[in-house]
């Protein structure tokens, strides 16, 4: 079995931080989104989808340096905090894998800000080697490429992977792409209901996450 990690909000704390310079950012640009609304409308996805949805939304397109200057912000931000990893996590991580799971990470973020984050909050050493990106494959999610891409370089059946999401995006992508979905709903922004109807088994606490995948 191939145990696939989304890393926002599931293995890095980053969404209240990145959502709160998402909002700020587009607030100057004329899109007035509390970052409550940027989590509800863009949770999930690729940062260039993202950028279309926002663009599609105000009606023009967003200045050329308009991420480039966000990430160096959020970036900051995350030193500044600093970035935690979810709790309890890494002790998750550390006994699937030494039940003889095969782990790796799948995300929406850029590969250079996976390295950031997960450097950051002392992950990175777990998964290196083995963390894909939507920025790999033609669509990201709520479509299947990305999770059928990481199993696919993993060398296992899709129908043999669980995927470990806390988006309904991401939940989604998993169940299309013929995968078992867990649905992490512990932080203050999760939708249950949302995550539940989008076909994830709900957990709540990273202590539970063992036992379902192991099981």
């Amino acid at each position: 079995m191939l145990v696939i990690f989304d890393c926002d909000g599931v293995l890095v704390d980053t969404e209240p931080l990145a959502n709160a310079s998402l909002s700020r950012a587009l607030r100057a640009q004329g899109l007035d989104w509390s970052p409550e609304e940027t989590t509800r409308r863009l949770m999930g996805l690729s940062l260039k989808s993202c950028v279309e949805i926002c663009e599609a939304e105000l009606g023009r397109k967003l200045p050329d340096d308009f991420l480039e200057t966000m990430q160096a912000y959020t970036y900051q931000s995350f030193r500044d905090a600093p970035l935690q990893a979810i709790a309890g996590v890494k002790e998750a991580i550390l006994t699937v894998q030494q039940a003889g799971r095969d782990t790796c990470v799948a995300s929406s973020g850029s590969p250079e800000k996976m390295r950031f984050t997960l450097g950051l909050t002392g992950l990175w050493d777990l998964f290196d080697g083995r963390i894909f990106s939507a920025s790999q494959v033609p669509r990201g999610k709520p479509f299947p490429d990305l999770f059928l891409h990481a199993a696919l370089s993993m060398n296992v059946q899709p129908f043999d992977c669980v995927v470990i999401e806390d988006s309904v995006p991401g939940v989604q992508a998993a169940r299309s792409a013929g995968m078992k979905a867990l649905a992490y709903a512990g932080e203050p922004y999760a939708n249950r209901d949302a995550l539940r109807q989008a076909g994830g088994q709900v957990f709540d606490d990273m202590k539970q996450l063992p036992g379902l995948v192991l099981t």
